[in-house]
């Protein structure tokens, strides 16, 4: 971006970071921007436009978020138009993806998107190949199966994920639940002095809190599901401990263990896992 006028002979402009930059008339850029141009039109309309790119880049991360955790198929052409937005690639680069072009489903980390040469990913073996599927999937990270391996590369390649994907917490659904079993207790009885903190945690960590139970919805096999963790509903100043998890589909109905899916599982975990973190821990009394 060029320096544009404004009054008093001062020139400003965004840096590339998004911060307001400022030169006086002499041409010195200034440590801050003088509190005189404050009302300034120009100065105005260039703060608006940083806070509507805060906004872009956050709705970008949270629409590539929703594609992971759901797993989606992606059409590469949607990929190539969007990689052009700085944004949007930022949001992209770097995520595991899975590509099928009809020679065999190929798994990378993505590192472009163009209309005519398809997408750029750099394979576990340290490869980069070009391919031009139909869609791209950003799978969850308990699906992949070389994850591990994938995060040692990732390391050693110095991947920076603007995404939580790789370096997501994740929760594997034990093989044999006991039969009839319909909730998860790991994390009850976490002790919150106020339902208002357990509820200011919730909000931190982007879990909705809905008849007194955090929500992580999750859209997996063709339907969705809700993860459920009880925080309390009592006054907001009350007392209030965490209690079961479980899972229900959109219209309440519950979901029994065994019928949970992985990514649903490991969502449902992860939120009741983080909020039961910031529970009242006792310190123990040593006698001597």
């Amino acid at each position: 971006m060029g320096w544009l006028d404004t009054a008093a002979g001062y020139r400003v402009r965004l840096g590339d970071d998004g911060k307001l930059l400022c030169r006086n008339g002499k041409g010195k850029q200034l440590a801050s921007v003088p509190a005189s141009l404050k009302d300034d039109p120009v100065v105005v309309q260039l703060r608006q436009l940083t806070e509507w790119l805060a906004r872009h880049e956050a709705e970008c991360r949270s629409t590539v978020d929703t594609w992971m955790v759901r797993s989606l198929p992606v059409p590469t052409a949607v990929l190539a138009e969007v990689w052009r937005d700085a944004a949007w690639s930022a949001a992209l680069r770097d995520l595991v993806v899975t590509a099928d072009d009809g020679t065999g489903a190929e798994t990378g980390f993505l590192r472009d998107a163009d209309p005519e040469r398809g997408i750029g990913v750099v394979t576990l073996d340290g490869d980069t190949r070009r391919l031009r599927p139909d869609v791209v999937t950003v799978p969850h990270p308990v699906l992949l199966e070389d994850l591990d391996e994938l995060r040692e590369f990732g390391a050693e390649l110095g991947v920076e994920q603007r995404i939580q994907q790789l370096f997501r917490q994740t929760f594997l659904k034990p093989a044999n639940l006991p039969a009839g079993t319909s909730s998860v207790n790991e994390f009850s009885g976490g002790k919150f002095e106020q339902l208002n903190h357990v509820l200011s945690r919730c909000r931190t960590l982007g879990h909705p809190v809905r008849g007194g139970c955090a929500v992580a919805p999750v859209f997996e096999a063709g339907r969705s599901v809700e993860a459920r963790f009880w925080v309390g509903m009592e006054y907001p100043e009350a007392e209030t401990y965490t209690g079961a998890l479980n899972w229900t589909l959109a219209d309440g109905t519950p979901v029994p263990l065994a019928d949970v899916g992985p990514v649903a599982w490991s969502e449902g975990m992860r939120m009741a896992s983080a909020v039961h973190a910031g529970r009242v821990v006792e310190e123990a009394v040593v006698s001597l």
